[in-house]
């Protein structure tokens, strides 16, 4: 014989409920292979038979009203700023903070789950703890480019990307063509505008970067024949230059994240109408960014960070 499955929550209730109340069942005996527990069906039974089926209804756990309810300027406030700059509940927590507003994190987090503001495909993970290890500003660079989405007046542009793993802070340019000159040309913009020296730069095997893995260039012992001009041009500045492993994106992942960034919030919101558009735009963007908390700072951005570390190292006495 076929046992259907009740459908809803209420179906489940009323399946073991009128046995007992029936009197085909003893609630003790009941409680002995129900998967609820003695309490819940105790309760049941007696809202049945105060209400009936519909007092089997499942009814909602939220109270009615709090102790401490977030006013609801607070509340238009995080969905405004949510809306605006996409920003975390985190982040928002530092934001009104600075504004001499303090929400617990977890206030915010329920205020936008409330409103449907929260991304939907996210799945639990599992979790691993890192050991991160302490970096100086300058002391490694990840640089990579960025293919600007579509074209802009008939043309394509290379969004080039620089950021200093210590302290995010990061440098935006753009060319109208991806080559190794280029890739001299944006380090040497870096090495100047970046208060520190820089120590090392990584990136990964893109010919603009490398030619290892160029099978023409190439010894059997996977020695380059020539060096690469922007090898060469590391060597002469005392930068040492880091190479990810070949289908290892993750491996400069600091600077893959800022690229989700970019895609997310300034080159999918926006059109451009040319060149300068593009560079006029950017380069607000880049400043929004690097005046932007993280999460990896502890909620300082990277102008502030830069900031405490001066204050101690200035950059005159730093290696």
């Amino acid at each position: 014989m076929a046992i259907s499955m009740s459908k809803t929550i209420k179906e489940e209730r009323l399946r073991w409920v009128l046995p007992i109340i029936n009197k085909e069942a003893e609630l003790v005996d009941a409680a002995k292979v129900c998967p609820y527990g003695k309490r819940s069906l105790e309760r049941w039974v007696a809202a049945y038979k105060e209400h009936g089926e519909e007092g089997l209804e499942p009814r909602s756990t939220e109270p009615k009203r709090y102790r401490n309810e977030t006013p609801i300027r607070l509340k238009e406030r995080v969905i405004q700023i949510r809306k605006e700059k996409k920003k975390c509940a985190l982040k928002i927590h530092w934001q009104l903070k600075k504004e001499g507003v303090t929400v617990p994190t977890r206030t915010i987090g329920a205020i936008l789950k409330k409103e449907g503001l929260v991304r939907k495909y996210r799945v639990k993970k599992v979790k691993y703890k890192y050991i991160r290890a302490e970096r100086k500003p300058g002391e490694l660079i990840e640089i990579d480019v960025k293919h600007v989405p579509g074209t802009i007046a008939g043309k394509r542009f290379y969004q080039y990307t620089a950021i200093d793993t210590a302290s995010r802070w990061r440098y935006l340019a753009v060319y109208d063509e991806e080559c190794t000159y280029h890739s001299i040309r944006f380090l040497e913009e870096v090495m100047r505008l970046f208060p520190y020296r820089i120590l090392g730069v990584k990136t990964d095997n893109h010919s603009t970067f490398t030619n290892y893995y160029l099978g023409t260039h190439k010894r059997s012992d996977m020695t380059v024949k020539t060096l690469h001009a922007l090898d060469q041009f590391c060597a002469e500045n005392g930068i040492v230059h880091y190479l990810i492993d070949p289908g290892k994106p993750a491996q400069n992942g600091t600077v893959e994240r800022s690229h989700r960034e970019d895609e997310e919030k300034f080159y999918q919101p926006q059109t451009f109408k040319n060149k300068q558009d593009l560079k006029k735009k950017l380069r607000r963007w880049n400043m929004y960014y690097n005046d932007l908390e993280h999460c990896g700072l502890a909620g300082k951005t990277p102008n502030e960070f830069l900031q405490d570390y001066q204050l101690i190292n200035p950059p005159n006495v730093s290696a």
